[in-house]
């Protein structure tokens, strides 16, 4: 299996790069992001790689990171109807963060968004997914208990109703979440909403 591919960009093409490892071109099919991120041909390039062996053939997809690569594994054994058409076009509409917030908060127009992604597909995504999105969430991995709990209904009163005040004013539901998570650590976990709505406005104007 190969895990990893490091050497030199030899080209780039609509949904897959060729990267040259002494003399041997790889294939590798990526998401757009992916793609996007890529230095030009000529250029020295690391990917990391999920090896898909088939009767018929075998196929690498890169990505830039080993967590995006997490989430292709991810979306493609535990959800059906994910393949990998699927799961790439994902990854290319979200980061790996902005999709474990969007399971979080249960923001089944956010996983829609995907190309050829429709709201089933997506319901599936977000309920096969909820346990594990706190593990995959890369640097969002603080913000992901709150947001998990206000995708269910279950956060208190005060969260509530501070993330539906910064909603209101024209915040989008992932800002507003993690403005008032950061409010919390400064004003404490007892405090009232106007005061998570007074230091969540204090993060967002930083």
């Amino acid at each position: 299996m190969i895990g990893k591919l490091k050497g030199t960009l030899d080209e780039i093409d609509e949904d897959h790069c060729i990267v040259d490892v002494h003399g041997v071109g790889y294939v590798a099919y990526c998401s757009a992001r992916t793609l996007a991120t890529l230095p030009p041909p000529g250029e020295a390039v690391v990917l990391f790689i999920e090896t898909d062996v088939r009767e018929d053939m075998i196929r690498l997809y890169g990505f830039q990171s080993a967590l995006e690569r997490e989430w292709f594994r991810l979306l493609m054994n535990n959800v059906q109807g994910v393949g990998a058409k699927v799961a790439l076009a994902i990854l290319s509409t979200l980061t790996p963060a902005d999709l474990a917030n969007a399971i979080a908060l249960r923001d089944i127009a956010m996983v829609s968004r995907a190309p050829g992604v429709g709201k089933k597909v997506a319901e599936r995504i977000v309920t096969e997914l909820k346990t594990k999105a706190p593990a995959f969430a890369g640097a969002a991995s603080g913000t992901i208990g709150l947001k998990q709990e206000l995708g269910e209904g279950v956060a208190p009163a005060p969260i509530t109703d501070a993330v539906s005040a910064l909603v209101n004013l024209g915040y989008s539901r992932d800002i507003a979440a993690n403005a008032v998570s950061a409010a919390l650590k400064t004003a404490g976990e007892g405090a009232d909403a106007s005061k998570l709505i007074r230091f969540g406005l204090k993060e967002l104007a930083r």
